[in-house]
């Protein structure tokens, strides 16, 4: 019997970045007379929030480094972890890896360090164009020869192929699945009770952790098409 049900954002119930429209805020509305819905997303709570046009839900952020909730109808983040990177570590193996690979051309910083203490590896510069990124990587190949070297290399760290051209790296306890257990934990749910909805469970991927640890889940190819495979999944 299923009792929380996580979902991700981005891809899966909006378009990349995208406001959440009314068909999709009526499938959480439909999910969360029967369930627990949280939101458990890569981006920042208040960033999610805004794109979901303030719907009223608890959201684990970054991650997981980041919790917020409503408290008396008041968007509230009750708990924002920093851990520093070691910047230094993180500079000099990048570049190791741009000589490698042949990324050494990049508009803007070679990496981008969130107050967080994430850290974004974007291959084409932290100033590139945004067309530019959009068609580098669509299906993630040029990443994927990168990424066991880039899992060796950073192996104190949850790795992720994220955006369309970089990799985002948290410290190892911080992951989608880690996030969900953790917030279980602190609610009362087992993982048998759990479930996820998202769309990017392959390696490297931002909800592959949860595959990994063993929650079911359903994957959403398109979001346009995730109102009816939830009803029919969950419904």
């Amino acid at each position: 019997m299923k009792r929380l049900i996580g979902l991700d954002l981005d891809g899966t119930l909006t378009q990349h970045r995208s406001p959440l429209d009314k068909a999709h805020r009526d499938i959480l509305d439909a999910l969360n007379e029967k369930y627990k819905i949280i939101m458990v997303a890569a981006g920042n709570a208040p960033r999610v929030y805004a794109q979901m046009q303030q719907y009223p839900i608890d959201i684990i952020a970054n991650y997981g480094m980041q919790e917020s909730r409503m408290e008396n109808g008041v968007f509230t983040i009750i708990r924002d972890d920093k851990v520093l990177p070691d910047r230094e570590f993180f500079l000099r193996q990048t570049q190791y890896l741009r000589e490698k690979y042949g990324y050494t051309e990049y508009a803007g910083e070679p990496l981008e360090f969130h107050p967080s203490g994430m850290v974004t590896f974007p291959l084409l510069g932290t100033a590139a164009k945004i067309e530019d990124k959009v068609a580098f990587d669509p299906d993630r190949s040029k990443r994927h020869v990168l990424y066991p070297e880039v899992l060796e290399i950073f192996k104190d760290y949850s790795v992720f192929v994220g955006g369309s051209s970089s990799f985002d790296f948290t410290p190892a306890r911080y992951n989608k699945y880690d996030a969900m257990v953790r917030y279980g934990q602190e609610h009362g749910y087992s993982v048998e009770e759990m479930f996820y909805i998202g769309d990017d469970f392959g390696d490297g991927g931002g909800d592959s952790h949860i595959r990994l640890g063993g929650i079911d889940y359903l994957q959403i190819e398109d979001y346009r098409e995730s109102p009816r495979l939830i009803r029919e999944k969950l419904l």
